[in-house]
């Protein structure tokens, strides 16, 4: 398949993924609001989230796919089989014996991630029972980005990206059940939603294992050794997660910071639900399929066309990740109003997650350019770099978040993970020019700027056009407050292609016919 079209694969499932998570959140809003279950839903879901995100998201491929495409090339079927067996046999059994000190340590390491609950001890040992339940999504987790890297080096996207739907379906059946019987004791409440967190796990790991069963690609069973293989991918794979998870880890950092608020980690939850939209979709989606793409040519001496893949990946990205930054920043209360208020999710609520989402907006761009520019390196199994500059970003963030919080409360950490985002970016963009390994030529720098007005003349479009909106966005039936926020959106969407067309930011026709066309020479890959 064409690069686009792969993009088109993964952005599309993992669209649908983020649509019926919406329908999650809009009924976990209902269900729970912004009170104690809330906040101990996050911090109990965070860990295990954590791991999915730097595992699933594309860290944990950022090491694993480079090794075994050169595993595939080099030794054939036969080797790729092996490694992926010693890869696998060592990789469970550390997740088993993690888990195992998870549940033993738990109080600790709720402790460590919200230590403000310590001051509510029902806060504090409602939030340590879910996250026991909770913690084996892990496996199923790590697991499933271990398979989905195999799948991935054939070319085979859909499996992967169409398997987080399954959690938010279990998750939204949780829901019902709970609404539906009007469930309200907390502790109840608790062990059902981390229930269908585990529940979910196992689901979403059964839809990768049926895909690579069609694939033909049996893994054998070894003893857990630290082979050479084993020892290779760890030398890369903990480098590669600290950098892929600079976003996740500066999110955990933050929750840290917000327990000493009650009701903030709750607000935080909501803002980067809405913001990890366009970013799951966008950002994850480029990150997976770009990294094969660029490890198969720097394989094969291709230069140059590792460079275009780099620039397209940059223009790409730019075309849906600006506007929806824009969007997001003009639109915030709109937003966080039709979706969530109602039930226990009241007006109060409702500012404290526009204002954070405001924040988030702004670094949106910053957020999925870091995972256009990361695969530059780790294409070149350099984890390193990337590393350093997560660390730098991290200190950023830390920093920020503690000066800020005082003033502007959990807001404040929504602006230090905004700009920690845009430090980690701006080094990765810079070194990767300063080494060669980038370079923007002038049609990129043309299209983006044009890229960025298409997108500021979208939002002062918009912005008029919901304040005609507001009666209909803030008051009424539920149905109409929705169909007037669709007709916003469609509108900004509309607005932005006739502005990008006309004025040669971005040929949206030609990218359209991109995706009705088959690239073969890569083709549906299978087995060779």
């Amino acid at each position: 398949m064409s690069l686009v079209r792969n993009f088109a694969t993964v952005g599309g499932a993992t669209m649908v993924s983020r649509v019926l998570g919406f329908l999650r959140d809009l009924m976990l809003a209902a269900a729970v609001g912004t009170g104690p279950v809330a906040d101990a839903f996050v911090v109990a879901f965070r860990l295990p989230n954590l791991f999915r995100r730097l595992f699933a998201e594309g860290a944990f491929n950022s090491a694993f796919v480079p090794l075994f495409g050169r595993a595939v090339e080099e030794e054939g079927e036969a080797g790729a089989r092996k490694f992926a067996g010693e890869i696998g046999s060592a990789l469970l059994f550390c997740l088993l014996i993690l888990t195992a000190l998870a549940q033993v340590f738990m109080p600790f390491v709720v402790w460590a991630l919200a230590p403000g609950f310590v001051a509510d001890p029902q806060k504090y040992d409602l939030t340590v029972l879910m996250a026991r339940i909770a913690f084996p999504y892990l496996i199923f987790m790590s697991l499933l980005a271990f398979i989905g890297g195999i799948l991935n080096t054939y070319q085979r996207f859909a499996a992967a990206a169409f398997a987080p739907v399954m959690l938010n379906v279990v998750m939204c059946l949780v829901l019902g059940g709970v609404l539906f019987w009007g469930v309200r004791d907390n502790l109840i409440l608790g062990v059902m939603l981390t229930l269908g967190v585990a529940v979910g796990g196992v689901v979403q790991l059964a839809v990768v294992v049926i895909d690579l069963k069609r694939l033909g690609f049996f893994i054998p069973v070894f003893r857990p050794r630290y082979t050479k293989s084993a020892k290779r991918l760890l030398v890369l794979g903990i480098p590669g997660v600290i950098a892929g998870g600079v976003t996740q880890i500066n999110i955990v950092v933050g929750q840290i910071i917000a327990s000493m608020q009650d009701g903030a980690n709750a607000l935080l939850y909501y803002a980067d639900r809405l913001y990890q939209l366009p970013l799951g979709v966008i950002g994850i989606a480029i990150g997976v399929v770009l990294l094969p793409s660029l490890t198969r040519q720097l394989r094969s001496g291709q230069e140059d066309q590792y460079r275009r893949s780099l620039n397209n990946a940059l223009e790409f990205s730019l075309v849906l990740t600006l506007p929806a930054a824009v969007a997001l920043a003009v639109l915030p209360h709109e937003l966080v109003s039709v979706l969530f208020e109602r039930g226990r999710f009241d007006g109060e609520a409702v500012n404290g997650t526009a204002a954070a989402l405001a924040a988030f907006a702004f670094g949106l761009p910053a957020f999925v350019l870091n995972k256009v520019f990361s695969p530059g390196y780790f294409a070149r199994e350099d984890t390193k770099t990337p590393m350093i500059f997560a660390a730098i970003a991290m200190v950023v963030n830390v920093t920020l978040s503690i000066a800020l919080f005082p003033v502007f409360k959990h807001v404040g950490i929504a602006i230090a993970t905004t700009l920690a985002g845009w430090v980690n970016t701006a080094l990765l963009i810079v070194v990767l020019q300063r080494r060669g390994h980038f370079t923007p030529d002038g049609r990129s720098v043309r299209k983006s700027g044009l890229i960025l007005l298409a997108s500021v003349l979208m939002g002062v479009v918009v912005h008029f056009a919901a304040g005609a909106l507001g009666p209909y966005l803030s008051d009424g039936w539920l149905v109409v407050r929705v169909l007037a926020l669709c007709a916003l959106i469609a509108l900004g969407m509309l607005t932005f292609a006739v502005f990008a067309q006309f004025t040669g930011g971005s040929d949206l026709i030609g990218h359209a016919k991109a995706l009705k066309t088959r690239n073969t020479a890569s083709g549906n890959a299978d087995l060779p």
